[in-house]
């Protein structure tokens, strides 16, 4: 790679979220330092025959609160989170969009299930009312790059778009691939993320038959537990997590506020299994070191992690034994904290989410906690921050996704110096 991309650098000048546990940052923040849980029992459907009858639902979210009725009709719930967390994060930026700079602008935004909880209801429309009231609109919100092309529209932005569908890496990956086309010369300026919505019979009935779904249900509060020992399954959740992400010199140009840098990334594949982590954990260590690599720093300079963290048996001590193997003996002393304890897992938009929380840490010093940690595992031995946040000195963050397929992405963000 010649000079001219080595020395493009990738900042981050604006946030957006929507979450079970805060819509906007501050509300997201707040709930995400007080450990305060978003997970209660679904309201949305019944769940009279389901094992797992909790999730992480985004509550009061009216998107015409946010949009005319006609448009929030013409899309998907994941395409309303997409768009009002790229409203949120382009406001924060300071950014605006018109005619001059409408082609200069990308988007790159992930889901890894799309509209198809709409296709659901839409075939019990079909089944029982007949094609004649199927919504007109169905076809054009399912694919997840519905959500990429909402955000343009409503935003008037008309440069280079691309969307990323890789399971519950999806968010990492998306933000990886817009930070490789801004440090490789593609773009100055992209907005990004991931965003969600599964929250369906059929698709959490699609988790809860594989017993990947946590069953403790009572209280719901208490069911994502991630590196604990009684934790039996993740939590379905939705949302939206998107940021601005731009090369440095654009940024400093227009003198926008900087979170912080995209200094690493890198993605693999476990060649083992669909739905199970490799258990010897090789290509989500390759992984790692990759994106610390790229980075251009050592292991021993990352100084918190943001953990994919599911709350199931497998990923957690996967993921616990990959730290391990990249760190040594200083494993024992990185900060680890999983935001999904608060939030559940809102798959393609979980890494998008916890980008923005691991931004928030960076300009607030303050490590949240994983909460619902009381019972030890052996072989989930580290410093999760148990239950409460605390204050911290941190400049390095390496943020983890796994995802079915045998997916490992990871990203390392720092501090911004110039």
């Amino acid at each position: 790679m010649n000079n001219y991309y080595k020395s493009r650098r990738v900042v981050i000048t604006g946030l957006g979220v929507v979450s079970p546990i805060g819509i906007g940052l501050d509300a997201f923040w707040n709930s995400l330092k007080e450990g305060k849980s978003g997970i209660g029992s679904i309201t949305s459907f019944d769940v009279s025959t389901f094992n797992s009858k909790v999730a992480g639902e985004v509550k009061d979210f009216d998107p015409t609160d946010y949009m005319d009725p006609l448009s929030a009709k013409k899309m998907d719930r994941f395409s309303h989170f997409a768009v009002v967390a790229a409203q949120m994060a382009i406001k924060d930026a300071e950014l605006k969009i018109n005619e001059h700079n409408a082609f200069d602008i990308g988007i790159i935004i992930g889901s890894a299930m799309g509209g198809i909880p709409l296709a659901e209801t839409q075939h019990t429309i079909f089944l029982e009312k007949g094609l004649k009231r199927v919504s007109p609109y169905l076809n054009s919100s399912l694919f997840p790059g519905a959500a990429a092309s909402q955000v343009s529209i409503a935003l008037g932005i008309k440069g280079f778009s691309n969307t990323i569908a890789g399971a519950c890496s999806t968010g990492n990956d998306s933000i990886g691939y817009a930070y490789q086309c801004i440090k490789n010369g593609l773009l100055d300026i992209c907005i990004v993320g991931g965003a969600e919505a599964p929250l369906a019979p059929l698709t959490l009935g699609s988790f809860d038959i594989i017993h990947a779904l946590s069953t403790l249900n009572d209280p719901p509060e208490k069911a994502s537990r991630p590196f604990d020992a009684k934790r039996n399954g993740f939590v379905l959740s939705e949302g939206a997590g998107i940021m601005v992400m731009e090369e440095l010199g654009h940024a400093l140009r227009r003198n926008a506020k900087i979170y912080g840098e995209i200094a690493g990334y890198y993605s693999t594949l476990d060649a083992f299994h669909m739905v199970q982590p490799a258990p010897d954990a090789e290509a989500g260590t390759v992984c790692v070191r990759r994106a610390i690599a790229d980075a251009g720093i050592s292991p021993e300079e990352i100084d918190y992690i943001n953990a994919h963290g599911t709350s199931t048996p497998f990923n957690d001590k996967n993921e616990t034994k990959v730290i391990k193997k990249v760190f040594g003996d200083k494993a024992y002393k990185i900060p680890i904290s999983a935001n999904k304890s608060m939030t559940g897992h809102a798959l393609g938009a979980a890494g998008a989410i916890e980008a923005v929380a691991s931004f928030l840490t960076l300009k607030y010093q303050f490590l949240p906690p994983t909460i619902n940690y009381e019972e030890p595992d052996p072989e989930c031995d580290l410093d999760y921050v148990p239950n409460v946040g605390r204050c911290a000195e941190v400049h390095t963050v390496l943020s983890n996704s796994y995802g079915f397929g045998g997916k490992n992405s990871a990203l390392v963000f720092v501090n911004f110096i110039n």
